[in-house]
């Protein structure tokens, strides 16, 4: 497992960081198509359809959701929409601190919509990053942060962990886990400070964001943990030997992307 693991995530980070800093901003939206769409599939299984047809049905009009975003994207001032998304991730912040005493999501149609307002989200906040002054730079930042806040908890959890962070939704996390992924983001966040030689000021709301961004990134790995145990499914799908599917992947990625990208547009950078 470890092997498959490894030698996916050696193939998959270098495809990624190309992405970020080689593709235009239509093609690197067009693989952002394709892997929400890949995503989609996925989260039509979570959502408990089952049957082919229902799931593609869920993708298709997941395709006519990008492409309306394709349009909005060129049209719309982005903070506003992101802003109302991330309303959104504090309702799930409360799903999954109550879990599994909470509804909203529990019926099929609602774990549906759900995933709409989880992925077409993520596919704005990346695109309109691709899109700014510096692009490369702070999608990188963001990246590394999401990586960052998983390796960080996974080293303190591995060493230190003892206080379970949510065990009814995800046993393996630990309270010391959460705390060594913020404190890896905020490393992050020091070092992007550092290089852009920022002000004392701006250093400190850098590093504030890079932190809750790594909350958040957190927050979308528990909330999708919290959709599979109702399902009763480990993950998402196969498709990524030793990872698991496309949305165990980028689950971190789908909260904090519209966090960051919403904060990014108020820090005097």
């Amino acid at each position: 497992m470890f092997k498959a693991r490894l030698l996916t995530s050696i193939i998959l980070a270098p495809l990624a960081l190309y992405a970020v800093f080689e593709l235009p901003v239509l093609p690197f939206a067009l693989l952002l198509d394709l892997v929400l769409l890949l995503a989609a599939w996925e989260w039509a299984n979570l959502s408990g359809y089952q049957p082919t047809t229902e799931r593609l049905v869920y993708v298709v009009v997941t395709a006519l959701g990008l492409a309306g975003a394709h349009w909005l994207q060129s049209v719309l001032s982005m903070p506003l929409p992101l802003g109302v998304v991330l309303l959104f991730w504090l309702v799930a912040l409360i799903w999954v601190v109550r879990f599994p005493a909470t509804c909203g999501w529990s019926r099929r149609w609602q774990r549906a919509l759900v995933g709409w307002l989880v992925l077409l989200p993520c596919w704005f906040a990346l695109v309109e990053l691709k899109s700014l002054p510096q692009a490369e730079l702070w999608l990188l930042c963001l990246l590394l942060l999401v990586w960052g806040a998983d390796v960080g908890a996974y080293v303190a959890g591995k060493g230190f962990g003892r206080n379970k962070l949510a065990p009814k939704v995800s046993p393996g996390k630990t309270r010391e886990g959460l705390w060594g992924g913020l404190v890896t983001c905020a490393a992050v966040g020091l070092g992007f400070s550092v290089w852009l030689e920022l002000s004392a000021l701006s250093c400190v709301l850098l590093m504030l964001l890079a932190i809750c961004t790594g909350f958040m990134s957190v927050l979308g790995d528990l909330f999708e943990s919290m959709l599979k145990r109702e399902r009763g499914i480990k993950d998402s799908s196969r498709i990524l030997p030793g990872h698991g599917g496309i949305l165990d992947r980028i689950d971190s990625l789908t909260a904090a992307a519209p966090f960051f990208v919403f904060w990014l547009y108020f820090l005097p950078v």
